[in-house]
Protein backbone atom coordinates (compact mmCIF):
# COMPACT_ATOMS: atom_id res chain seq x y z
CA UNK A 1 0.00 0.00 0.00
CA UNK A 2 0.90 3.57 -0.86
CA UNK A 3 0.04 6.58 1.11
CA UNK A 4 -0.02 10.58 0.43
CA UNK A 5 -2.16 13.04 1.60
CA UNK A 6 -5.81 11.79 1.61
CA UNK A 7 -4.88 8.81 -0.67
CA UNK A 8 -4.26 4.80 0.18
CA UNK A 9 -3.42 2.91 -2.95
CA UNK A 10 -3.07 -0.55 -3.21
CA UNK A 11 -0.55 -1.76 -6.03
CA UNK A 12 -1.64 -2.31 -9.38
CA UNK A 13 -4.17 0.59 -8.73
CA UNK A 14 -4.60 4.22 -9.22
CA UNK A 15 -6.82 6.63 -7.17
CA UNK A 16 -7.21 10.27 -7.26
CA UNK A 17 -8.09 12.95 -4.84
CA UNK A 18 -7.06 16.60 -3.37
CA UNK A 19 -4.72 17.35 -0.91
CA UNK A 20 -6.54 19.90 1.35
CA UNK A 21 -4.97 23.45 1.76
CA UNK A 22 -7.88 25.79 2.53
CA UNK A 23 -11.38 26.97 2.07
CA UNK A 24 -12.91 29.38 -0.82
CA UNK A 25 -14.88 32.43 0.50
CA UNK A 26 -17.31 30.46 -1.02
CA UNK A 27 -16.75 27.33 1.10
CA UNK A 28 -15.04 25.27 -1.47
CA UNK A 29 -11.99 23.16 -0.46
CA UNK A 30 -8.67 24.06 -2.01
CA UNK A 31 -5.86 22.41 -2.24
CA UNK A 32 -3.47 20.12 -4.44
CA UNK A 33 -4.92 17.44 -6.75
CA UNK A 34 -3.14 14.06 -6.55
CA UNK A 35 -3.41 11.39 -8.99
CA UNK A 36 -1.46 8.32 -7.98
CA UNK A 37 -0.34 5.55 -9.96
CA UNK A 38 0.93 2.57 -7.58
CA UNK A 39 3.22 -0.37 -9.28
CA UNK A 40 2.34 -4.40 -8.44
CA UNK A 41 6.29 -4.25 -7.80
CA UNK A 42 9.24 -2.62 -5.76
CA UNK A 43 10.63 0.76 -6.85
CA UNK A 44 11.08 4.74 -6.22
CA UNK A 45 8.50 7.21 -5.47
CA UNK A 46 8.66 10.09 -8.29
CA UNK A 47 6.51 13.01 -8.18
CA UNK A 48 5.74 15.23 -11.27
CA UNK A 49 4.57 18.72 -10.63
CA UNK A 50 3.12 21.54 -13.28
CA UNK A 51 0.75 24.23 -12.64
CA UNK A 52 3.19 25.97 -10.06
CA UNK A 53 3.09 28.76 -12.76
CA UNK A 54 -0.97 28.64 -13.60
CA UNK A 55 -0.40 30.50 -17.02
CA UNK A 56 1.82 27.41 -17.83
CA UNK A 57 -0.30 25.03 -19.53
CA UNK A 58 1.88 22.43 -21.17
CA UNK A 59 3.05 20.68 -18.40
CA UNK A 60 -0.20 20.36 -16.71
CA UNK A 61 -1.54 18.58 -19.43
CA UNK A 62 1.37 16.30 -20.28
CA UNK A 63 1.61 15.40 -15.99
CA UNK A 64 -2.48 14.03 -17.17
CA UNK A 65 -1.51 12.15 -20.09
CA UNK A 66 1.98 10.42 -18.53
CA UNK A 67 -0.19 9.20 -15.55
CA UNK A 68 -3.27 8.44 -17.83
CA UNK A 69 -1.32 6.34 -20.09
CA UNK A 70 1.20 4.29 -17.33
CA UNK A 71 0.12 0.69 -16.53
CA UNK A 72 0.57 0.06 -12.79
CA UNK A 73 0.93 -3.88 -13.40
CA UNK A 74 4.42 -2.97 -15.19
CA UNK A 75 5.22 -0.33 -12.97
CA UNK A 76 8.38 -0.37 -10.12
CA UNK A 77 7.55 1.70 -7.78
CA UNK A 78 4.57 4.75 -7.62
CA UNK A 79 4.07 7.71 -9.68
CA UNK A 80 2.64 10.60 -8.26
CA UNK A 81 1.14 13.27 -10.38
CA UNK A 82 0.46 16.91 -9.18
CA UNK A 83 -1.22 18.31 -12.71
CA UNK A 84 -2.25 21.63 -11.31
CA UNK A 85 -0.28 22.81 -8.14
CA UNK A 86 -1.69 26.17 -8.09
CA UNK A 87 -4.81 26.34 -8.96
CA UNK A 88 -5.39 29.41 -7.73
CA UNK A 89 -3.20 30.75 -10.35
CA UNK A 90 -4.47 28.61 -12.95
CA UNK A 91 -7.91 30.14 -12.39
CA UNK A 92 -6.61 33.66 -12.82
CA UNK A 93 -4.84 32.06 -15.90
CA UNK A 94 -1.90 34.35 -14.30
CA UNK A 95 1.97 33.63 -13.21
CA UNK A 96 0.90 34.65 -9.46
CA UNK A 97 -2.19 33.34 -7.34
CA UNK A 98 -4.99 35.36 -7.61
CA UNK A 99 -5.87 35.22 -3.72
CA UNK A 100 -2.36 37.02 -2.21
CA UNK A 101 -0.56 37.68 -5.90
CA UNK A 102 2.51 35.75 -4.40
CA UNK A 103 4.97 33.68 -7.30
CA UNK A 104 4.35 30.27 -5.50
CA UNK A 105 8.27 29.94 -7.29
CA UNK A 106 9.95 31.86 -5.08
CA UNK A 107 8.60 31.09 -1.51
CA UNK A 108 8.82 27.16 -0.56
CA UNK A 109 9.03 26.05 2.66
CA UNK A 110 6.00 28.21 2.68
CA UNK A 111 4.34 29.15 6.39
CA UNK A 112 1.33 27.30 7.26
CA UNK A 113 -0.02 29.93 9.19
CA UNK A 114 0.66 32.40 6.09
CA UNK A 115 -1.98 33.68 3.34
CA UNK A 116 -3.07 30.96 0.97
CA UNK A 117 0.27 30.49 -1.13
CA UNK A 118 2.54 30.26 1.43
CA UNK A 119 0.32 27.38 3.23
CA UNK A 120 0.32 25.88 -0.11
CA UNK A 121 4.23 25.55 -0.42
CA UNK A 122 4.35 24.52 3.82
CA UNK A 123 1.56 21.70 2.83
CA UNK A 124 3.65 20.08 -0.03
CA UNK A 125 6.56 19.96 2.10
CA UNK A 126 4.75 18.57 4.88
CA UNK A 127 3.16 15.94 3.27
CA UNK A 128 4.18 15.60 -0.62
CA UNK A 129 8.33 15.64 0.05
CA UNK A 130 8.58 12.85 2.83
CA UNK A 131 6.60 11.01 0.97
CA UNK A 132 8.00 10.89 -2.41
CA UNK A 133 11.59 9.91 -3.40
CA UNK A 134 12.44 12.06 -5.96
CA UNK A 135 11.13 15.08 -8.03
CA UNK A 136 10.78 16.80 -11.70
CA UNK A 137 8.74 20.09 -11.85
CA UNK A 138 7.64 21.24 -15.17
CA UNK A 139 7.29 24.23 -16.58
CA UNK A 140 7.12 26.67 -19.76
CA UNK A 141 8.11 30.49 -20.62
CA UNK A 142 4.57 31.35 -19.07
CA UNK A 143 2.38 33.26 -21.39
CA UNK A 144 4.95 36.20 -21.00
CA UNK A 145 7.67 34.58 -22.52
CA UNK A 146 9.45 31.29 -24.22
CA UNK A 147 12.10 28.97 -23.17
CA UNK A 148 14.76 27.42 -25.10
CA UNK A 149 14.15 23.68 -23.86
CA UNK A 150 16.85 22.80 -20.52
CA UNK A 151 16.83 21.12 -17.41
CA UNK A 152 17.53 22.92 -14.35
CA UNK A 153 19.93 21.21 -11.77
CA UNK A 154 20.28 23.34 -8.95
CA UNK A 155 23.62 24.33 -8.06
CA UNK A 156 25.22 22.63 -4.68
CA UNK A 157 23.45 19.38 -5.77
CA UNK A 158 25.25 17.92 -8.81
CA UNK A 159 25.89 14.48 -6.83
CA UNK A 160 22.31 14.40 -5.91
CA UNK A 161 20.54 15.65 -9.08
CA UNK A 162 22.22 15.26 -12.40
CA UNK A 163 21.36 11.67 -13.30
CA UNK A 164 18.05 12.89 -13.82
CA UNK A 165 18.55 15.95 -14.97
CA UNK A 166 20.71 14.75 -17.81
CA UNK A 167 17.75 11.85 -18.55
CA UNK A 168 15.68 15.14 -18.95
CA UNK A 169 16.81 14.67 -22.57
CA UNK A 170 17.80 18.40 -23.18
CA UNK A 171 21.21 19.40 -24.67
CA UNK A 172 21.16 22.31 -22.15
CA UNK A 173 21.84 21.94 -18.54
CA UNK A 174 21.22 25.08 -16.45
CA UNK A 175 23.34 24.80 -13.56
CA UNK A 176 22.55 27.14 -10.70
CA UNK A 177 19.43 29.22 -9.89
CA UNK A 178 20.71 31.84 -7.87
CA UNK A 179 17.19 32.71 -6.40
CA UNK A 180 15.80 30.37 -3.76
CA UNK A 181 12.12 29.07 -3.40
CA UNK A 182 11.58 27.01 -5.57
CA UNK A 183 9.52 23.71 -5.15
CA UNK A 184 12.87 21.72 -5.91
CA UNK A 185 14.28 23.61 -2.85
CA UNK A 186 12.72 21.66 -0.03
CA UNK A 187 12.88 18.53 -2.16
CA UNK A 188 16.71 18.73 -2.30
CA UNK A 189 17.41 19.81 1.35
CA UNK A 190 15.58 16.60 2.58
CA UNK A 191 18.69 14.65 0.34
CA UNK A 192 16.31 13.61 -2.51
CA UNK A 193 16.64 14.16 -6.01
CA UNK A 194 14.76 17.07 -8.22
CA UNK A 195 14.98 19.09 -11.18
CA UNK A 196 12.80 21.50 -12.83
CA UNK A 197 12.23 21.17 -16.56
CA UNK A 198 11.72 23.67 -19.14
CA UNK A 199 10.71 24.27 -22.44
CA UNK A 200 8.16 26.39 -24.70
CA UNK A 201 5.45 29.06 -23.53
CA UNK A 202 4.10 31.97 -24.86
CA UNK A 203 1.00 29.41 -25.99
CA UNK A 204 0.05 26.00 -25.41
CA UNK A 205 1.67 23.40 -27.74
CA UNK A 206 1.42 19.85 -28.11
CA UNK A 207 4.81 19.94 -29.02
CA UNK A 208 6.21 21.20 -26.05
CA UNK A 209 3.50 18.31 -24.35
CA UNK A 210 5.43 15.66 -26.15
CA UNK A 211 8.25 17.21 -24.91
CA UNK A 212 7.59 17.00 -21.32
CA UNK A 213 6.10 13.51 -21.93
CA UNK A 214 9.46 12.21 -23.25
CA UNK A 215 11.75 13.10 -20.82
CA UNK A 216 9.36 12.24 -17.59
CA UNK A 217 9.32 8.65 -19.38
CA UNK A 218 13.50 8.46 -19.96
CA UNK A 219 13.30 9.73 -16.52
CA UNK A 220 11.22 6.63 -15.37
CA UNK A 221 14.02 4.68 -17.34
CA UNK A 222 16.98 5.85 -15.51
CA UNK A 223 15.19 5.56 -12.01
CA UNK A 224 14.57 2.13 -13.47
CA UNK A 225 10.62 2.27 -12.86
CA UNK A 226 9.62 0.81 -16.13
CA UNK A 227 11.85 -1.50 -18.63
CA UNK A 228 14.42 0.01 -21.47
CA UNK A 229 17.54 1.59 -20.85
CA UNK A 230 17.43 5.51 -20.90
CA UNK A 231 18.32 7.41 -23.93
CA UNK A 232 21.51 9.77 -23.01
CA UNK A 233 23.32 12.63 -25.38
CA UNK A 234 27.38 11.96 -25.85
CA UNK A 235 27.29 15.06 -24.08
CA UNK A 236 25.39 18.14 -22.63
CA UNK A 237 26.16 22.19 -22.55
CA UNK A 238 26.29 23.56 -19.01
CA UNK A 239 25.29 26.99 -18.87
CA UNK A 240 23.86 29.37 -16.24
CA UNK A 241 21.78 32.27 -16.69
CA UNK A 242 21.30 36.37 -16.42
CA UNK A 243 18.05 38.18 -16.57
CA UNK A 244 18.16 41.41 -18.20
CA UNK A 245 15.67 43.54 -17.39
CA UNK A 246 14.32 46.48 -19.22
CA UNK A 247 14.91 50.00 -18.27
CA UNK A 248 12.23 51.94 -20.32
CA UNK A 249 8.41 50.83 -20.75
CA UNK A 250 6.96 51.06 -24.11
CA UNK A 251 6.73 48.20 -27.03
CA UNK A 252 9.01 44.95 -27.04
CA UNK A 253 10.61 43.93 -30.35
CA UNK A 254 12.92 40.77 -29.80
CA UNK A 255 15.16 40.26 -32.87
CA UNK A 256 16.52 36.47 -31.28
CA UNK A 257 14.86 32.95 -30.47
CA UNK A 258 15.21 31.04 -27.75
CA UNK A 259 18.13 28.77 -28.31
CA UNK A 260 20.08 31.12 -30.19
CA UNK A 261 23.81 31.14 -30.09
CA UNK A 262 25.32 34.83 -29.34
CA UNK A 263 28.57 37.00 -29.50
CA UNK A 264 28.81 39.62 -26.94
CA UNK A 265 27.24 42.84 -28.46
CA UNK A 266 25.03 41.58 -31.00
CA UNK A 267 21.48 43.29 -30.53
CA UNK A 268 18.94 40.60 -28.62
CA UNK A 269 15.99 43.16 -28.89
CA UNK A 270 15.03 46.68 -28.28
CA UNK A 271 12.13 48.62 -27.18
CA UNK A 272 9.89 51.42 -29.40
CA UNK A 273 7.47 53.94 -28.47
CA UNK A 274 4.19 54.76 -29.97
CA UNK A 275 6.03 56.33 -32.52
CA UNK A 276 8.42 54.22 -33.27
CA UNK A 277 11.03 55.87 -31.92
CA UNK A 278 14.21 53.73 -29.98
CA UNK A 279 14.54 53.75 -26.36
CA UNK A 280 16.74 50.72 -25.82
CA UNK A 281 18.47 48.49 -27.03
CA UNK A 282 19.01 44.93 -25.59
CA UNK A 283 22.02 43.34 -26.01
CA UNK A 284 24.28 40.14 -25.41
CA UNK A 285 26.38 40.74 -22.14
CA UNK A 286 28.69 37.77 -23.45
CA UNK A 287 29.13 35.51 -25.89
CA UNK A 288 26.33 32.45 -25.30
CA UNK A 289 23.21 31.62 -25.90
CA UNK A 290 20.12 33.39 -25.26
CA UNK A 291 17.44 31.05 -23.34
CA UNK A 292 14.37 32.88 -22.72
CA UNK A 293 12.77 35.85 -24.73
CA UNK A 294 9.91 38.00 -23.92
CA UNK A 295 6.80 37.35 -26.00
CA UNK A 296 4.06 39.89 -24.29
CA UNK A 297 4.73 43.13 -26.15
CA UNK A 298 4.14 45.43 -22.74
CA UNK A 299 6.76 45.96 -21.15
CA UNK A 300 7.44 48.01 -18.01
CA UNK A 301 10.67 49.71 -16.56
CA UNK A 302 11.60 46.44 -14.62
CA UNK A 303 10.35 43.79 -16.22
CA UNK A 304 12.43 40.55 -17.39
CA UNK A 305 13.03 40.78 -21.51
CA UNK A 306 15.63 38.02 -22.15
CA UNK A 307 17.59 35.60 -20.22
CA UNK A 308 21.25 35.01 -21.37
CA UNK A 309 23.02 32.01 -20.75
CA UNK A 310 27.20 31.92 -20.66
CA UNK A 311 28.18 28.66 -21.52
CA UNK A 312 30.04 27.15 -18.34
CA UNK A 313 31.19 24.04 -20.21
CA UNK A 314 30.45 20.33 -21.33
CA UNK A 315 29.21 17.24 -19.03
CA UNK A 316 29.85 13.83 -20.21
CA UNK A 317 27.53 10.74 -18.17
Amino acid sequence: MYSIGPLTVAPGERAQGLLPVGTSTYGVQLGIPLIVVNGTEPGPVLCVDAGVHGDEYDGQEAVRRVLAETDPTTLRGTLVGIPCMNTPAFEAAARSSGLDHLNLNRIFPGDPEGSYSLRLAATFVEQVVPAIDALVDLHTGGTFGEIAPLAIVQGGYEDLATDIGLAAGHQLVWKGGKWGGTVRHPTLAAGKPAITIEAGGGTYRESTVELHIDSVRNIMRQLGMTDGAPALRDSYTAVTGTFARSAAGGFFVGHAEPGENCKQGDLIAHVVDHYGDTLEEVRAPQDGIVLWVRRIRTVHPGDEVVIFGAVEGEIRP
